[in-house]
């Protein structure tokens, strides 16, 4: 049976086609991309929850792809510790090939099947940990095995795929799959395929975040002051919360280093319990 990623594409006789007739025609591919995410909701929500039991006991959560997938699953990881200020070993990203294969095509380093699991090993995994297997085709080697042994292991394990009933899905115990059918580029997995594992990586990372105390209202009180635009939205935020002006908010917050010890430093209370919801 024809993997609905390599389907033919409904458009045909692209290079015929005017600029204006092709970024039209794949905008409307991509519309379909939220609603095929929005039918894999329940799998997300199981996984999620699991995954935040988890990390609330110290486990880690890993990401594993190759190709575009494996670059996106990195991606991810590597926004968590400036956006909600965590370790940066709490969310590791790994990719076929290696780091090397971010920049540039390491297409063979997806058809080993005992590699996954073997770039993992470094890093000691436990069954307090998470692993997310990323193939937009269901079949990848690298990703499929990875996922075997991690759940053998008794790693907490999710599919994010694009094809129903793949062998990767089959192998994790949630299978998160986004089938939104046939790519502009027949086979090109990289567009609508990857789009929606952006959007699920976001979901995964953001909410459980959020429900580790990363966020307060709305708001990223955890992010590294990293350059002068973050310096600028944290001083906001604690001048806001803490009734004060711009200039002893932005002292504040450099001597306290965050967002939350400064806001916590003002109201007389510890970051523990800010993070904790416990002063709401």
């Amino acid at each position: 049976m024809l993997k609905v990623t390599e389907q033919a594409s409904l458009y045909d006789d692209l290079e015929q086609k005017t600029i204006h007739d092709l970024l039209t025609e794949i905008n409307g591919e991509d519309c379909k991309v939220a609603l095929a995410v929005s039918e894999a909701l329940p799998q997300v929500e199981g996984f999620v929850t699991a995954l935040v039991q988890r990390m609330q006991e110290g486990g880690r959560l890993f990401y594993i792809g190759a190709g575009t997938s494996g670059r996106l699953g990195v991606l991810d990881a590597s926004e968590i510790p400036p956006t909600f200020g965590v370790p940066s070993e709490r969310v590791i990203g790994l990719i076929a090939g290696g780091d090397g294969a971010l920049r540039r095509s390491v297409e063979k380093a997806e058809d080993d099947s005992e590699a996954g699991w073997c770039d993992l090993l470094p890093f000691s995994p436990t069954p307090m940990d998470s692993l997310v297997g990323i193939a937009a085709s269901g079949t990848t080697p690298y990703v499929v095995g990875a996922l075997t042994t991690a759940r053998c292991q008794g790693l907490l394990t999710a599919a994010i795929t694009s094809n129903p009933d793949s062998l990767l899905s089959l192998t994790a115990q949630f299978a998160i799959e986004i089938v939104v059918g046939p790519e502009y580029v027949t086979g090109s997995s990289r567009m609508k395929s990857g789009t929606a594992q952006k959007m699920v990586l976001n979901m995964i990372s953001t909410a459980v975040m959020i429900r580790l105390g990363r966020v307060r209202g709305n708001r990223m009180v955890n992010m590294q002051l990293s350059n002068d635009k973050l310096v600028d939205r944290g001083t906001r935020m604690v001048a806001e919360t803490l009734g004060i002006g711009y200039e002893e908010a932005r002292h504040r917050l450099l001597a306290e280093g965050s967002v939350a010890a400064a806001i916590c430093k003002g109201q007389g209370k510890g970051v523990s319990v800010f993070l904790s919801g416990e002063d709401k």
